[in-house]
């Protein structure tokens, strides 16, 4: 028994050593880089803005969609979605029909609106523990969806964005299924778990709050929802801060001048240099060819709000074409903040553990279309006007 714990303090000693050595070495890097001062300012200031235009936008949407989604199951929303959709969803996502308002209110507002709705036991009813669970991969998909496309939109590229939506949609049913299969193998227990044990509590609350006056029944769904919103919204401060904070340093450089100020947002742009050592590897996921481009679905992960502000630059530069448009959009929907808001998702239900099962779609070069299926060639290539239509035609069938 002595024996035993003198081994584990050594093992004890042993990691804090090591987590010095690595929080030292990775400061000092930051500080020779960017300079003691700046660094410190840099940290600072960019925390302060993830958390007055990132964290209360998010906290915003949390609470209107938690009130709105309290109204929805409140007056049978959820039950009518549950009988309409279930022959659909069941199928392609393994959830039940009540899934598609969590598509819904992602897609016109952001991924952690799916977190209200995950919180309220009227809805978590109809799921198992390890659907549940899945939602935030399947949230994540959606997330952003309309502000991503009118983005890409406005940028001219109209069929490249929808395009780019179809490709979010595939990615969104293997991400679900792959993110309900790795619950499942962490915990096998939840196939049969129900995500809500209080059934009966729900069905008695219920019948009491039929009982209510329509304006209170509403008042009460706004209010309660709004409240359940706040909570939400502060359980992703931590992570939003943290991890967001982190990323952005390591993937925005100096200021515009090249030299750093201790702004907001600068950093040391390690992760695209990184990228761009392992450039074939992104080549041969999305099609990039321009190293430029990577930056986007790096950033993507931290937040999809500061990806998209790359493209107009990118298009200008002429990097970017109708092909890195589509992976843009699908990306920008698929990836928006897994390193930030998803993180802090899985968190805020107590599945931070699960966090690290990210998925990364494989893509085939021109898929559907005869002359483009898996050749190279196309990357990065625009077709004229004939082989355009031809290409429409194979892919409508």
């Amino acid at each position: 028994m002595e024996k035993t714990n003198k081994k584990s303090s050594k093992n004890s000693v042993l990691a804090g050593v090591v987590c010095l050595v690595v929080i030292i070495v990775f400061f000092a890097y930051l500080g020779v880089s960017m300079g003691t001062a700046n660094m410190l300012n840099t940290v600072m200031k960019t925390a302060h803005d993830l958390l007055i235009n990132t964290v209360f936008y998010l906290m915003s949407i949390c609470v209107l969609m938690g009130a709105l989604s309290r109204l929805f199951t409140e007056f049978g929303v959820v039950t009518l979605l549950e009988k309409i959709l279930r022959p659909l969803m069941k199928p392609l996502f393994n959830l039940p029909g009540v899934a598609s308002l969590g598509a819904v209110m992602t897609f016109l507002s952001d991924n952690p609106a799916i977190i209200s709705l995950s919180k309220d036991k009227r809805f978590s009813r109809y799921f198992k523990k390890y659907q549940l669970i899945s939602l935030t991969n399947f949230g994540t998909a959606f997330g952003m969806g309309l502000i991503v496309i009118v983005f890409m939109m406005g940028q001219g590229f109209f069929k490249e964005s929808l395009i780019g939506l179809f490709g979010s949609f595939c990615g969104c049913i293997v991400s679900t299924r792959l993110m309900q299969r790795f619950t499942l193998k962490a915990y096998p227990q939840y196939l049969t778990e129900d995500a809500c044990e209080d059934v009966e509590d729900v069905e008695e609350e219920e019948k009491i709050e039929s009982k209510k006056s329509l304006f209170t029944r509403v008042l009460d769904c706004l209010l309660d929802g709004g409240r359940s919103g706040v909570d939400v919204g502060m359980s992703i401060i931590p992570g939003v801060l943290i991890i967001s904070t982190l990323v952005m340093i390591l993937t925005f450089g100096p200021s515009a001048a090249g030299t750093y100020t201790g702004a907001a947002y600068e950093g040391v742009e390690a992760l695209p240099w990184l990228a761009d050592k392992i450039d074939f590897v992104f080549k041969a996921l999305f099609g990039f060819d321009d190293p430029h481009l990577i930056a986007f679905p790096i950033t993507s992960l931290g937040a999809v709000g500061a990806a998209l502000s790359l493209v107009p630059n990118f298009v200008a530069s002429g990097w970017a074409d109708g092909n890195a448009i589509a992976v843009f959009t699908a990306i920008g929907m698929c990836w928006s903040g897994f390193l930030s808001t998803h993180t802090a998702m899985l968190d805020s239900l107590g599945y931070r553990d699960l966090t690290p099962k990210a998925i990364l779609a494989h893509t085939v070069k021109g898929k559907g279309v005869s002359f483009m299926e898996n050749q190279v060639g196309w990357h990065g290539k625009a077709p004229n006007a004939e082989q355009r239509d031809q290409a429409l035609k194979e892919l409508e069938g």
